[in-house]
This record gives C-alpha cells, structure tokens and sequence, in this order.
C-alpha cells in the first residue's frame, strides 16, 4: 500500500500535481515501506516464467547498457534545460563566479570575490563567456559539470558492480533533491564530485590491481578537485583516513616510490597556491582555512547536527534514501566480514565496501565540524552509499535482482520528473522571487563610468549593473576613487543595510539624489542613493 502511494505520489508530481503537497514536498513512504518490504521479502514468491516465454525484464536486458546512460544523461540535459526557465537569473553564490569569469574576460570588477575562493570555475566561466557573453553561457558549464559527473558515477559504479547496475545508481543520483536542484546552477560542487569519485577509484585500483600505477594519477585529479574547489580539502581528509583505516598501513608502505612520487606531485602542483596564500593570508594554508572561517554556522559541529537530521531523505529523497540506508547496512556487515575473516580469507570487495562506507561516513563528520552543514558538500557520500545500495540489494534479491532493479530504475527515472517539478515549484521561487527585486534595480544602475553600488546583495547586483559591489560593511572600511560614482542600494524588506541612523552617518554631508525603483519581488520597493 505504502509503495503504491509513493509510486502515484511521483506520478501526480511528475504531473505537475505537487501543490497539494505542503511545501511541494513529497512525503517519504518509502522509507516507511522498505522495512516491511524487506519482512515481507515478496521476491522469493516470484515464479519463473512459462517456458517459451521471455520475461519483460529479460528482454530489456538486450539492450546495451551505454544506450540506458546515453537516455539517463539526455534526461539530466533535458531537466536542466526545462528548469532555467523556472530560474532564468544567477543567484548570489552563482554570481561570485561569474563576475570573476567575466572580470578576467575584460576587466570589469569582480564584485563579491573573496581571496578564499578557488579559480576553477570562474576560469571555466571565462572560456565559455568568451564564446557567448551572457547566464546561458555560463549555465552550460553547470551542464557540462553535470553529465561528466554522472558519467563518471557510471564507469566507477560499472567496475566495482555491473553496467547494468551502474545504470541505477545514475538515475538513482539524478533523482535525489539534493542533486537535482543544484544541476541547473553555475556551481563547482557537482564537478568536483566526479572527480573525487575518481580519487576514490584510483586509489581502490592501486590495491586491488597489483602493479597499478593507478597511485600516480591520484595527485593529478585531487589538485584538479581542489582548485575547482577548495572545499575538497575535507573529502580528500576522509579518503585518506577511510584508505588507511580499510586498507591499513602496511597495504599503502609497499607501495613505496609510487607512493613517494604521488606526494610529491600534490606538493609540486600545490607550490603556487602556496606560494599565493603565503602573499594574501600570512601562511600556506591561509586560504583555506580563511574558506572554512567563512561557515555560517553557530556554534562548531552544528554540520553534523544537520547532516544527521536530513539523512538520507533530504539528501537522496524517498526512492534513494532507502538504498542509500541498504549501503550504510552493506558497509556495516562488510566491515564485520573483516574484521572476523583471516587475512587469505578476505574479499576484495569486502574491503572496497569497507573504504567505500568509511569514506562515506567521514565525509559527514569531517565536514560536519568543519563548516556548516549543506547537501552540495557530501554528494561524495550520497554516490558512494548508493553504490553500495544498489549492489546489495541485488545480492538480496538474488535470482529476481534483475527485476527488482528494474522496477528501481523504472521508478527512480520517474522520480527525476517528479523531483524536478518539486525543484521548479518548490525551490526555485523563493530565489526568482528575489531576483524580481535585484535585477530591475541592479539594471537601472549601469553607468558608463566606474561606479560602486553598496547593497546586502552585492554579487548578483554587480553582475547585473556591470558596477563593482560591496557590502554595507566593506564599503565603511573603504577608500573609493574620486571618479567613482557611489550608489546606496536598500530595499524595502532588504536584508544587511543600515537604518536611518546608519544610513545618515554614511552620507554625511553630502546631499544625495535620490531614486525610488518599484519592483514585483519579494524584496519590495528599491530606494537609490547616488552620493555626489
């Protein structure tokens, strides 16, 4: 009853029936169901089919497993294309790339920047604003990001399972909230995903294949993570612990000059951020430590406090969360099998499920002290238990996996239609809403001439006014060009900006000319102050 009611839930949502959902959020039946499921185990009651007679799920079996990626991945291209509508301006983390792309493109201010953010993205920003200068442009890289995560997740999920299997976990991935309502936006956290998994599978090759060299790619794609983002720094902490805690030291010793050469290439390539850090912060790693002082968050470990509030539903939503709770099982039982087992009595993969859900759950606690908490920062953990979901629920379901996944797939490619409406209807109005107030007014302020706009708004004002932008309180601690025309940007329901005492201290006396801009966002009513 419970499975039925979430399957006609994500049609009705696939529909665009959702309104009658409070929040347009879908309740998790699932979660519900998957316990009595597992009792009830319906899959031993399955018979064969009749001789002469090829089962559905046989015949889709035919089908090459590339051709499912290729639909699962024209899907992810073809939500992320019906969602820009529902979201079509960037918003403010957005903007804080995509002023550095364009300031690099042809020197306009980088308004929002900060000396803690990493230079990958708005690099990547700046070669695809030099083909088509507009959002688009930039929103194709966030599809870019996207597909090669996603089919990263499909070749790393392919060795360690099967192609077919690889195919669920994909959609599996695409169809969780927290992945999804990220896809359309220009952000680094998606593509640094993929290439963390790839550390992660590098590192499971160089002991599972003996002579690998697989140990020296690792530095290569961890330095690209990190300068995409430097948020990684976390995650990579909770690879290596993870790989030293399953693996044990001995293990990575007799890798010996790979080993050597591989820490020497990450010290090489982190040479010029270091050096760069040393000049900006006062030390090496100033950066990034200055990257994690910027956590909002209100006291140390509240991360983690709301990382074990979601899990798995927020993360992963109804279909994912129950594989994703599977995996965390797998990892548990597999790190009994070890720790029970004699050394030639163990399995590779025993030990591969063991980093795998060790990574995982470091992931959350690392990064849960570390800053604060947000389903962006542990799509790491999400990929990795739902590998290890898939792969053991086909083992439980034994000679009826293949329609069990089946029926997994079928509904996880619905719940993509149905998490995207909840995304457009859901999370993306609150964001467009104010945009409704920013974009108007940050238009109305382009000058010809250099000028500054001081807003609580101030990257996704910039981008639109083409105006450097700072904050209330940068613009206190600051000296402006004389040629520089200064514009107060407040709003009616405006968040970080002075009131009418701040606000007469910081224009003095200097007579201002003074604009009032109507708006339809949720911001309200936009009041310009254009010191002379």
């Amino acid at each position: 009853m419970l499975t039925a009611l979430a399957c006609l839930q994500q049609v009705m949502l696939a529909a665009g029936l959702g309104g009658w959902l409070p929040g347009y959020q879908p309740w998790p039946y699932l979660l519900a169901a998957a316990p009595l499921w597992l009792l009830a185990r319906p899959w031993e009651d399955l018979t064969d089919e009749p001789v002469g007679r090829v089962p559905p799920a046989d015949r889709l079996r035919r089908v090459p497993a590339w051709t499912y990626l290729l639909g699962v991945l024209l899907l992810a291209a073809g939500v992320w294309a019906a969602l820009q509508d529902h979201e079509p301006y960037i918003g403010h983390e957005e903007a804080v790339y995509a002023n550095k792309a364009r300031s690099w493109l042809n020197g306009t201010p980088d308004a929002g920047w900060g000396m803690y953010r990493p230079v990958g993205l708005p690099a990547l920003g700046a070669l695809a604003l030099a083909l088509h200068n507009d959002v688009g442009a930039l929103r194709a890289v966030a599809l870019i990001l996207a597909l090669f995560t996603l089919t990263a997740t499909y070749l790393v999920a392919a060795r360690w399972t099967t192609p077919r299997r690889a195919v669920v976990v994909v959609l599996l991935l695409l169809s969780g909230l927290g992945f999804l309502r990220r896809i359309p936006e220009f952000l680094n956290d998606i593509g640094a995903t993929g290439l963390l998994l790839l550390v992660v599978f590098l590192l499971v090759r160089a002991q599972e294949k003996k002579g690998s060299r697989a140990l020296l790619a690792v530095p290569l794609v961890a330095l690209a993570a990190f300068y995409l983002r430097y948020g990684v720094v976390g995650n990579l902490a909770a690879v290596c612990l993870a790989a030293l805690l399953a693996y044990g030291p001995r293990a990575w010793a007799v890798q010996g000059r790979r080993l050597l050469a591989a820490v020497a290439i990450v010290i090489a390539g982190l040479f010029p951020h270091f050096v760069y850090a040393t000049k900006v912060a006062g030390w090496p790693l100033g950066l990034v430590f200055s990257a994690t002082a910027q956590a909002n968050r209100a006291y140390v470990g509240d991360g983690l406090v709301y990382y074990l509030a979601i899990f798995p539903y927020r993360l992963a939503g109804d279909l994912g969360a129950v594989v994703m709770g599977v995996g965390v099982i797998a990892a548990i039982a597999a790190v009994r099998r070890v720790r029970r087992a004699r050394a030639h009595e163990l399995r590779a993969d025993d030990r591969r499920r063991v980093f795998l859900g060790t990574t995982a759950l470091l992931v959350f606690v690392i990064l849960g002290f570390a800053t604060d908490g947000e389903p962006r920062f542990v799509y790491l953990s999400v990929v990795l238990l739902t590998v290890l979901g898939v792969d053991a629920v086909a083992e439980l379901t034994g000679r009826q996996a293949v329609r069990v996944l089946t029926a997994v797939a079928t509904l996880a490619a619905l719940t993509v239609l149905g998490t995207a409406q909840v995304v457009a209807h859901g999370a993306m109005p609150g964001p467009t809403r104010l945009a409704a107030s920013t974009v108007p007014a940050a238009r109305q302020l382009a000058s010809p001439g250099p000028c500054l706009v001081v807003t609580g708004y101030e990257p996704e004002v910039g981008w639109y006014s083409g105006c450097d932008a700072v904050t209330y309180a940068q613009y206190k601690k600051m000296r402006v060009p004389a040629d520089t025309e200064v514009s107060l940007l407040l709003f009616e329901r405006g968040r970080l900006q002075p009131g009418p005492a701040g606000l007469k201290r910081l224009i003095g006396d200097r007579e201002p000319l003074i604009r009032r801009i109507p708006t339809q966002g949720s911001l309200g009513t936009a009041t310009v102050l254009t010191l002379r």
